[in-house]
C-alpha cells in the first residue's frame, strides 16, 4: 500500500473523527480533590447535564446549546458531587454532570437526546462534541465503580474525578479506557468489509473487534502482515477507544465467524467508492462521516 500520510492535511487524521474535536485543557496537573468545588464556584463555570445515556439539549431558535451555566442546572437534580471536571476552556471551568430529573419532565426547552443521535445529526459543534465523549466515558465510569473491587466498600471521589479513593482499604482506582482496533484490510485493489447483524440496511463496515488482555493490535483481528496506524477515536459507548490502523493481508481467504457477521467479502475499490458516495447500484453504503470506518475507506479508495 503507498498511503500519501504527508500531502496536504493541515490536521492530523483523528481530528477529523466524530468525538475527537475536543479543545478543553484537561489540566491534568492540577486536580486537587476539591477541583469540582473550586470550579462550580467560578461565575464562568459551564456544564452539560446528562442522564441514562442522554444529552440535555436547550432549544433555542431551532438550535442546540448543551451548556449549562451552575445555578440553571439545579432546577434539572443534578448531582453535584458526582460531577466531574473536564478541564479549562476559553471561557472557563467545563464540567459534566450527572442530571436526575427524568426525560419526560424536562421543560419543552429542553430535549434529553442520546448520544450517538447527537453525534449522528450534527446537534453540537465539534469542541462541544468532543467534550461529550469525555464527560460521558467519566460518568458511565463512576457509575459502574461507586464500590471498592478489592474490598467491597463504597469509594470516594477524587481528584475532580479522574480518581476513586476507597476509604476503608486505602486502594485508589482509575478511570478505564476499553481499547479497540479498527482494521480495513487492504490491498492495491480492493479491501475487505464486513456487516454486522446490527447494521442499518445495506452497510458494511472496516472489520472492529476489543483489544484482549495481552493481545497485540495487530492480533485482534484476522491474520495480517504489516499493519499501518491511521487515526484513533474516543467512542463514549461506553468509554472506548478506536484505534483505525491499515492492514495487508497475508492471503486473501476468508473464514468470517458468521455468528457476528451477516456477511464479510472483499469488494473492488470502485464499488466501494459509490458505496461511499451513495451511487452503489444495489444501495450498498459505508459507515457517515464522524465514523473512523468512514476516513479508514476513504484514505484507502484515494490512495490510487
Amino acid at each position: 500500500m503507498n498511503f500519501r500520510l504527508f500531502d496536504a492535511p493541515l490536521r492530523e487524521p483523528s481530528q477529523f473523527v466524530g468525538f475527537a474535536g475536543n479543545r478543553i485543557d484537561r489540566q491534568s496537573e492540577n486536580r486537587a480533590d476539591d477541583a469540582v468545588e473550586k470550579a462550580l464556584g467560578e461565575r464562568s463555570a459551564r456544564l452539560m447535564l446528562m442522564h441514562g445515556g442522554r444529552l440535555y439539549l436547550k432549544l433555542d431558535d431551532g438550535k442546540f446549546d448543551p451548556w449549562f451555566e451552575a445555578a440553571e442546572s439545579q432546577a434539572f437534580e443534578v448531582s453535584l458531587d458526582g460531577g466531574v471536571l473536564l478541564g479549562l476552556s476559553e471561557s472557563g471551568p467545563v464540567l459534566a454532570v450527572p442530571a436526575g430529573i427524568e426525560p419526560e419532565n424536562l421543560p419543552e426547552t429542553v430535549k434529553a437526546i442520546d448520544y450517538r443521535s447527537v453525534y449522528m445529526q450534527g446537534l453540537i459543534d465539534e469542541a462541544a462534541a468532543g467534550a461529550l465523549a469525555q464527560g460521558a466515558a467519566l460518568l458511565a465510569w463512576h457509575a459502574s465503580h461507586a464500590f471498592c473491587s478489592k474490598c467491597g466498600n463504597r469509594s470516594e471521589m477524587r481528584a475532580g474525578g479522574y480518581r476513586r479513593h476507597c476509604p476503608a482499604c486505602g486502594t485508589d482506582h482509575f478511570p478505564r479506557t476499553d481499547p479497540v482496533a479498527i482494521m480495513l484490510t487492504a490491498t492495491r485493489e480492493k479491501c475487505l468489509l464486513g456487516r454486522g447483524r446490527h447494521f442499518g440496511p445495506g452497510m458494511y463496515s472496516a472489520l472492529a473487534g476489543f483489544i484482549e488482555p495481552g493481545e497485540t493490535i495487530e492480533a485482534a483481528g484476522i491474520r495480517l502482515g504489516r499493519v499501518v496506524y491511521h487515526a484513533s477515536q474516543p467512542w463514549p459507548f461506553p468509554y472506548s477507544l478506536m484505534i483505525g490502523c491499515f492492514g495487508e493481508p497475508l492471503n486473501e481467504d476468508i473464514q468470517a465467524d458468521l455468528n457476528e457477521l451477516e456477511d464479510c467479502r472483499w469488494f473492488f475499490r470502485d464499488e466501494v467508492r459509490s458505496m461511499l458516495e451513495r451511487t452503489h447500484p444495489g444501495g450498498l453504503i459505508t459507515p457517515p462521516k464522524g465514523a473512523i470506518a468512514h476516513h479508514l475507506i476513504r484514505a484507502w479508495v484515494d490512495s490510487e
